[in-house]
Formats: structure tokens, sequence, C-alpha cells
């Protein structure tokens, strides 16, 4: 079943902003970043800028800084993000790593009863991709995540980005998962959800991170509560094979313990060869961090909130 789209065209955010105040909802932009200094500042600038100052849509604009060694938190801080070390987040909890763990524990720092994620890798970001992210989710109460989607151009040619998504994501929900093949960006790092749906399940904490919601959200909500926005071109920073070969792994495991395979049939080292033919292996990051609301620091955190 194919999950519902948006088109592309311009949404004006104070008309969102308008609506998003008659349901009396709270919206956070939340980055996760790891040594993204050379982009993270624009984008936030520019949520800061077009949908806090001028409209009001956005509440607030967080940066996950997953340790980085630049100047990543700094160049956040300066245009005005809140900037969280995600080490330092619920530290009393066992420790975590991955994109997914910093997604998870953004949970517990941010206010907004929907979230949308971009990541902070994005040269040319602009207010639509938030804008398209949320739209369904105001105007439509069933909607409980929103998938962007878009072209993705490589080596200055007009597609050919994605390469994980292609050569793998694709396949593997073709042959396990039928009901989100009409998904057509599966591991988009842009995306908007419902705290309230998000904090009800479990976090990969690898690159497997955005499957993992997907299936489980299907699963537990169904495909209808997922849909997509069009947000016409992305261009980030392309990784080369020696950095997707474990991202795409991550991804392939993911899927293989959402079938229910016994988890001990599946390898958690990729095996690769140096230039010389030497063997090497690859240990990869397969944690996966509980559902938020089961969290006893969590569910403390929001009692708090609610009583402000």
């Amino acid at each position: 079943m194919s999950a519902a789209r948006s088109s592309s065209h311009p949404l004006d955010p104070h008309l969102l902003n308008d609506l998003r105040q008659e349901l009396n909802t709270t919206i956070t932009v939340c980055l996760p970043a790891k040594n993204e200094e050379a982009t993270v500042g624009q984008i936030v600038a520019s949520v800061r800028r077009n949908l806090m100052e001028k409209t009001g849509l956005i509440s607030e604009v967080v940066v996950m800084d997953d340790n980085s060694t630049d100047g990543t938190a700094e160049a956040a801080q300066w245009e005005g993000a809140k900037v969280f070390r995600v080490s330092e987040v619920l530290p009393a909890l066992p420790p975590g790593t991955g994109k997914g763990n910093a997604l998870w524990l953004s949970l517990a720092v941010t206010e907004g009863d929907i979230i949308c994620w971009i990541d902070a890798d994005v040269r040319n970001f602009q207010p639509h991709f938030v804008t398209g992210l949320i739209e369904p989710l105001l105007r439509d109460s069933a909607v409980q995540l929103v998938k962007g989607y878009y072209r993705r151009p490589l080596h200055g040619e007009p597609n050919g980005g994605g390469r994980v998504t292609e050569l793998l994501a694709r396949p593997v929900i073709s042959a396990l998962f039928g009901e989100l093949t009409g998904i057509i960006q599966p591991l988009s790092g842009e995306y908007a959800g419902r705290r309230s749906q998000l904090e009800a399940i479990p976090f990969v904490e690898s690159w497997g991170v955005e499957l993992g919601l997907l299936i489980d959200i299907a699963q537990q909500s169904g495909v209808d509560a997922i849909a997509q926005a069009d947000l016409g071109v992305r261009e980030h920073r392309n990784r080369n094979l020696d950095e997707l070969g474990p991202q795409a792994m991550e991804v392939l495991v993911t899927a293989l313990r959402r079938t229910g395979l016994d988890p001990e049939r599946i390898g958690t080292q990729l095996a690769r060869f140096t230039a010389d033919y030497d063997p090497s292996f690859v240990t990869l990051e397969t944690g996966e961090r509980p559902p938020m609301n089961t969290v006893k620091a969590y569910q403390e955190i929001r009692s708090r909130s609610a009583r402000k």
C-alpha cells in the first residue's frame, strides 16, 4: 500500500502557524549532528529566522551534538540553537552509540508535541524542508509520521545519490516488507512525527534507525499513519564506500531482526579485505533503545513538563 504524498508547492508558514495555534500544538526542529560545522549553522539560522522569529511556527531548534571534534556545537549555539551533548543526556542510563541513539535521546531534551528531524549535513536547506514535513501532521490527526522524499544528485549528475537505499533498502523492503514499497525514500533523514508515537516505539541505535521506525510505526499504527512530503532536491555530503558498507549492513541487520529471525543467526561484523587482500572486520553498532515512555527518567521529565 502506498503512503499518502503531498505536493512540493511552497507552503505559507503563517497559515500553518494559524493551524498550529488552533490545535494548541508545539513543534520542535531537531538536528542530530556529528562533525557538521560546515552546514549546521546555516540550517539553524534559517529555521530560527524564518520559522521561529518571523512566524512562531517552531518553538525551538535543538542540536544533538554526538561528541563532535570540530566546531559543530559552537556554530549551532552561535545561530541560536539549544545544543545538547549526546553523552550528557540521561547520564544515569547505560551509554549508547550511533545516530539512532542521538535521536532517541532527543526526546528527553525537546519540548514539542511534534518533532521534525533534519540531517545536519544538508547543503541546500530551505524552510520548506520543515513546513512540508509538518503540514500533514497538522492537517490530519491520523498521520503519525511524515517522511521526506526528493531527488538526490551525485557528483554533478541530477540523480545517483542514495546508494544504500537503491542497492539494499529498497530490495530488502520489496522482499520482506511489501506493505512499505510505496515509501520513496525509506532512509530519508528528514522526517517528522508525533511525540506520542515516537516515544512508544524502540529506536535502533545505528544507521538502521530510519528503517526500524518505519517498520515499527507501520506495525503499531498501520501504513496509512505514514505520509510523505515532496521536498524537491536534497544536496548533502556524499559518503564513500568504506563508510557506506557498514551503514548498509546495519540497515540489513535491522530488517532481519524485524522479520523475527533468531538474533543468534545474524552476524554483527562486516567482513572486508584490504588493498593487499588481507581480511579485516568492522564491528557494527547493533544495540536498540526501548520505547522512551518506558524509561523512568523520561517519565519524570514529562511529568514535570506537564505541571508547568
